[in-house]
């Protein structure tokens, strides 16, 4: 029960801060699930389920804030919803799922610390076939790995000077809540609350994320914070690659 609690209150704190930058959460969901030994089957379903739910919560507030743009997002739409169906339709186990999942991991964390492309002064209109591209990939990636796929997202738009970081976290969201709506579609016979802790897990994730959007859309700041959940990711991608 003690470790249950410890999952349900880790889980509110990824919410949290996952939502205030506009992200849902998966990668750091699998992260302390991996870590708290919990089998595959149990959370996969439910990670896809809490990462609809708080993308939901960041998208909302930064829409509200006037930080979405349409003309941002639908051209990776296109491609990514169909990809991420038809990736969630290849699960990967084993070694082979722990070592990509592991590898994608190292672009959340590079986000906590910071380590991500600048941001340009000024944006520039996306490249619509390039677009197109992206969006195919990052969906197969994300239906694949089980995740939104905005960790991947978000770089990209401000790399290639096509949004701000605002303008990416809201992009992002509603990107995140697509694929992972295709991702659960795809393995909707699989049950959501395998593990009678489940329900416990989902509303804790669940109110972390409502909170972490408002003050997220806010500009709220927790520099400290991002460290120590980047501390705690590194050690599950480690686990992940080399244990």
């Amino acid at each position: 029960m003690y470790v249950d609690l410890l999952i349900a209150l880790s889980l509110f704190i990824l919410g949290f801060l996952y939502a205030s930058v506009g992200h849902g959460g998966a990668s750091g969901y699998l992260a302390i699930f991996s870590l708290s030994g919990i089998a595959s089957f149990v959370y996969k379903p439910l990670v896809l389920l809490l990462n609809i739910i708080v993308s939901f919560f960041a998208f909302i507030q930064f829409k509200k804030a006037g930080y979405f743009k349409w003309k941002l997002i639908w051209p990776f739409l296109i491609t990514s919803i169909p990809f991420a169906f038809l990736g969630a339709k290849f699960p990967i186990k084993g070694e082979i799922y722990n070592v990509l999942l592991g590898i994608a991991l190292v672009f959340p964390i590079l986000r906590l610390l910071q380590i991500s492309p600048a941001e340009k002064q000024e944006t520039k209109e996306i490249n619509f076939v390039g677009a197109l591209i992206t969006g195919a990939f990052l969906g197969f990636a994300a239906g694949l790995l089980n995740i939104g796929g905005g960790i991947f997202l978000s770089p990209a738009l401000i790399l290639m000077g096509w949004a701000n970081a605002k303008e990416s976290a809201a992009a992002s969201a509603f990107f995140i809540l697509c694929n992972s709506i295709a991702g659960l579609i795809s393995i909707k016979s699989q049950s959501f609350f395998v593990s009678e802790y489940a329900y416990l897990w989902f509303f804790a994730a669940t109110l972390g994320g409502l909170a972490g959007a408002y003050f997220g859309s806010n500009l709220y700041k927790q520099k400290t914070v991002r460290y120590v959940l980047a501390s705690v990711m590194s050690i599950a991608c480690a686990k992940l690659l080399f244990f």
